[in-house]
């Protein structure tokens, strides 16, 4: 009987050291979508800001709208997207904003595995008509 008890000494080491790596793994991969998504909810947060400026009909427009989204990328998360780039686009009476990052990595000795996130909001310009009935926009 104590032959048996001796062979299974360290069994529980063993495996604990074989399964380890994969629950570190599941973990990693764990918060690392959290931060893919918190930093695609602070994009879109950002983005959507952005755009309720672009839709303003005024000439300072577009740096209006990449200020206003480069301010709530820096108040929100300043260090949760890398190289966050802010594009304010027009496409006939449609405006926005784009915002094109990458999410921080938990691991940074894989480079491959980078998540890009963009986010893409906008609208129509809005456009205020007098009520005396005449033509106030373009």
């Amino acid at each position: 009987m104590a032959g048996s008890r001796d062979r299974e000494r360290g069994a529980a080491v063993i495996e604990l050291a074989m399964i380890m790596p994969v629950v570190l793994a599941v973990i990693l991969l764990v918060v690392q979508f959290a931060l893919w998504f918190h930093g695609r909810q602070v994009a879109d947060a950002a983005a959507r800001e952005g755009a309720r400026l672009a839709r303003v009909d005024t000439d300072s427009w577009e740096s209006d709208a990449k200020e206003r989204a480069d301010e709530v990328l820096k108040a929100v998360g300043p260090k949760l997207l890398d190289g966050a780039t802010v594009t304010a686009w027009q496409e006939g009476d449609q405006r926005g904003v784009e915002i094109t990052a990458t999410a921080v990595q938990v691991v940074p000795l894989l480079p491959s595995m980078t998540f890009t996130i963009t986010s893409r909001f906008g609208g129509p310009v809005e456009c205020f008509r007098p009520d005396d009935g005449s033509e106030g926009c373009p």
